[in-house]
């Protein structure tokens, strides 16, 4: 008798243990359900979702042509502000509309004069006159394309969110608290989704090492206004013009 009871205990054990270990929880549960999805499906919403959000802010790096750039970026249809480094140069980008200015610091300005001037003397004056000021960079300068880029949230967007392959579904996991299912390709970038609200992309791998993104703030407004008069170069006509907008 005690024998049988004993038995019927460790079975009780037994089959408690192995309710225990069954089968994982599923990730996807109280979710927006974005993870069910087919990996293509995942990235074509999550990049469906980026592109149709009025604004977004983002970070992070990106490495292009051997350069690397380190982003602090609010960007919106109408424009974009926010910081660039690269290297030992640190410059701001304001976009208004297709009016574009940059403000960089002395390193910035004093390698800018070096590749127009021969003196030495020359280059630390112009490098000067130029600090604290916004540069207007016109359409018809080579470098307006290069710059505009990183205030223009359709194509920034478009080209990080871009996985260029076919997806597949990679790990699950939390970034600052939010839950997020990956997509990504064999040598291509790793887009991680939100899986709470809209499936927004909330971070970038970019393929071969070329840098990481976070992407946040979706549709938090902010104003962008062009500098004030008495704070703009134009180098549009030869000089500078202070004033000249």
């Amino acid at each position: 008798m005690h024998r049988t009871a004993a038995l019927g205990t460790v079975c009780a054990v037994v089959a408690l243990a192995a309710g225990c270990s069954g089968p994982p929880p599923d990730p996807d549960a109280g979710t927006n359900g974005i993870g069910r999805q087919a990996p293509d499906v995942i990235a074509a919403k999550a990049r469906a979702a980026a592109l149709g959000a009025s604004s977004v802010h983002l970070s992070g790096t990106v490495v292009s042509a051997g350069a690397t750039y380190r982003l602090d970026m609010r960007l919106k249809s109408g424009g974009g502000t926010g910081e660039v480094v690269s290297g030992a140069r640190t410059f701001e980008l304001l976009r208004v509309g297709s009016q574009l200015y940059v403000k960089g610091d002395a390193a910035f300005y004093s390698e800018a004069s070096s590749g127009t001037s021969s003196a030495g003397s020359d280059s630390t004056a112009a490098s000067a006159k130029l600090q604290g000021k916004y540069v207007r960079v016109h359409s018809t300068d080579p470098s307006y394309r290069q710059l505009s880029v990183f205030t223009d949230k359709a194509a920034l967007l478009g080209s990080v969110t871009d996985l260029g392959g076919p997806a597949r579904k990679a790990d699950y996991r939390r970034i600052d608290g939010l839950r997020t299912v990956a997509v990504t390709t064999d040598g291509g970038s790793t887009v991680r989704v939100s899986l709470q609200g809209t499936p927004f992309p909330v971070e970038v791998d970019r393929p071969g090492n070329a840098g990481t993104l976070t992407l946040s703030e979706y549709g938090r407004d902010f104003t962008v206004t062009p500098p004030p008069a008495g704070q703009v170069l134009d180098f549009g006509t030869g000089s500078a013009t202070a004033g000249k907008g």
